[in-house]
């Protein structure tokens, strides 16, 4: 969330990010609730002082009420104290129309999405994005002289992906893993744990429903309730663990000598937004409950963009250890994310796709969620008071799209697949699913 501070006395700043990710705002709106909202805590402010006056001209005039005057100072603390009560219900009337206008001031201030980091370059959509980096080179079938299969059509081959009885058992977007198949989900769910903790990430394990505020904290409410599944209690499945991460220290002062805190974590994610029609319907790419691997952190302003290249640095490794050919790009500000404010995506080659296919998002968001969910943390460094923290997660990995990744990348002509070194040894010594 922005500061209303910093927009009232930025506007033209903030105009140009907003343009800058093709996002229209209510700028006079949002500018007359906040008048408004100054206004009425000015007149607050007046009346409570009235009261604070009167309060002690009657305390005063009862403790020098003697005598024959006794009568006179009786009726004028009366007089007093009506003025009083009159004054109260003024508060009373003052503070509800503050509550009315401070809620609509912060609903519309839920809705402007991030603005964008400086180095971020310019751009419509993702045809703006700028590619940074390669790393392997994609197999070449051809010259293997054989032709390579989706894997919506190897899993089934192998009988360790079952999309029709997922079905039955749910609706189409959903995916049903057997035998080597489910094992080889679970072995890079612990591989991708395993190998975050040692490079210096703390595992949690989070629950899967959210409530409001912590989806309000990491930026899924208001604006992508209709992307949720929702229960019928008021509890959200949670669209990645980043809502669960991230919140574990929301309304808290954590201390500046802790940060930066890394966090990872494996839940289930659930969305019921996947993807429109074309290739994307089909397989794994895109379903409404994945496996994925998240990585979170807490870090100061002054460190939160060294943060986001070790994070990207830390995803690209599992990718390195999988042996897939991937590329890094740099998200331009018209395909940024609602809380992002730079954003480094990981596309990972898919012969099916005969192209790349994003498999992690890295994203620093500044102190846009940590100001949703009020995360502080105490600097003793020449500032009073606490500062708000610069909060960053990303995808390491999601798990059902680099199951599809080596099942395509690793597949072998007789139809075979073979296992990534890295995970032999979690797959119980299994090389090769036949």
């Amino acid at each position: 969330m922005l500061d209303i501070r910093f927009v009232r006395e930025n506007v033209d700043v903030v105009d140009a990010a907003m343009r800058s990710r093709g996002f229209i705002w209510d700028r006079d709106g949002l500018l007359s609730l906040d008048e408004q909202r100054r206004s009425l805590i000015g007149q607050l402010e007046e009346l409570q002082a009235g009261r604070n006056a009167a309060s002690k001209r009657i305390a005063v005039l009862m403790r020098e009420a003697k005598g024959e005057g006794e009568a006179a100072t009786a009726a004028t603390v009366e007089a007093g104290k009506e003025e009083v009560r009159e004054l109260n219900v003024r508060i009373e009337d003052f503070e509800r129309q503050k509550a009315t206008v401070e809620e609509a001031l912060r609903a519309l201030l839920l809705t402007l999405p991030n603005p964008p980091d400086e180095r971020v370059p310019h751009g419509a959509g993702e045809q703006d994005n700028v590619e940074l980096r390669r790393w392997g080179v994609p197999r070449d079938f051809k010259a293997e002289g054989f032709e390579p299969k989706a894997h919506w059509d190897i899993g089934p081959d192998l009988g360790i992906i079952d999309f029709e009885r997922a079905v039955k058992l749910a609706r189409a977007r959903f995916a049903l893993l057997k035998g080597l198949g489910a094992r080889l989900e679970r072995a890079l769910i612990n591989f991708m744990v395993d190998t975050h903790v040692s490079r210096g990430y703390r595992e949690w394990w989070a629950p899967v429903l959210g409530n409001a505020d912590a989806l309000t904290g990491t930026g899924q409410l208001p604006k992508f309730e209709d992307d949720l599944f929702k229960t019928v209690d008021g509890l959200y499945l949670i669209p990645t663990a980043e809502v669960a991460l991230t919140n574990i220290h929301r309304d808290e002062v954590l201390e500046a000598a802790e940060l930066p805190l890394r966090y990872c974590g494996f839940t289930p994610c659930f969305r019921r937004e996947a993807g429109s029609a074309g290739r994307d319907t089909r397989g794994l790419i895109r379903v409404h409950q994945f496996d994925k691997v998240e990585m979170v952190k807490f870090a100061t302003p002054e460190t939160s963009a060294e943060e986001l290249e070790a994070m990207v640095a830390d995803a690209e490794n599992i990718l390195r250890l999988l042996g897939l050919p991937y590329r890094v790009l740099e998200l331009c500000t018209g395909d940024l994310g609602f809380a992002a404010a730079r954003t480094l995506d990981l596309e990972v080659w898919l012969p099916s796709y005969d192209g790349y296919k994003e498999i992690s998002s890295c994203s620093n968001c500044a102190d846009f969620q940590a100001r949703r969910a009020n995360i502080r943390y105490r600097d003793p460094e020449g500032f009073k008071g606490a500062r708000f923290a610069h909060t960053l997660n990303g995808s390491g990995l999601a798990v059902g799209r680099t199951m599809a990744a080596i099942l395509e990348n690793y597949q072998q002509p007789d139809g075979s697949v073979r296992i990534p070194d890295a995970l032999v040894g979690y797959m119980g010594g299994a090389k090769v699913i036949s």
